[in-house]
């Protein structure tokens, strides 16, 4: 008689991983919110994780909320103010759903600078999307 053959998984819940971006970088981030809101299931990626920031991440977006045009290259990311809106300070709510759905970086680049801070070990993960 066979055996059922499986393999072991590391899990991370989507929260989680936005809780340890916060944190790291101090800037706002929800994974489930990008590419037009991720719908609940799991993503499977390798850390290492394959990067394409220069194909599809923009140097400069309009500060529209769920605008077109999304995903900023990790340095443009990096280098804004959190608490800019259209050049001056803006209010909360404006703030995180514009970071969270429009501006924010190439998942495969942040996964790579948190691998190379020593914050995730290489392998292949599952990032739960649960809301």
């Amino acid at each position: 008689m066979s055996k059922l053959k499986f393999k072991t998984n590391k899990v991370i819940n989507c929260f989680d991983f936005d809780i340890l971006v916060k944190e790291t970088y101090e800037r706002h981030y929800c994974y489930q919110q990008q590419d037009g809101c991720k719908p609940k299931g799991n993503h499977n990626f390798s850390v290492p994780e394959t990067c394409d920031e220069n194909e599809r991440m923009h140097d400069k977006i309009p500060e529209i909320i769920n605008g077109i045009e999304r995903g900023v290259k990790f340095k443009v990311w990096l280098d804004r103010d959190v608490e800019e809106w259209n050049g001056e300070k803006a209010d909360a709510n404006y703030l995180y759903l514009f970071w969270e759905r429009n501006f924010y970086p190439d998942f495969g680049t942040i996964v790579n600078d948190l691998y190379g801070k020593g914050l995730i070990e290489a392998g292949e993960y599952t990032m739960e999307i649960d809301w």
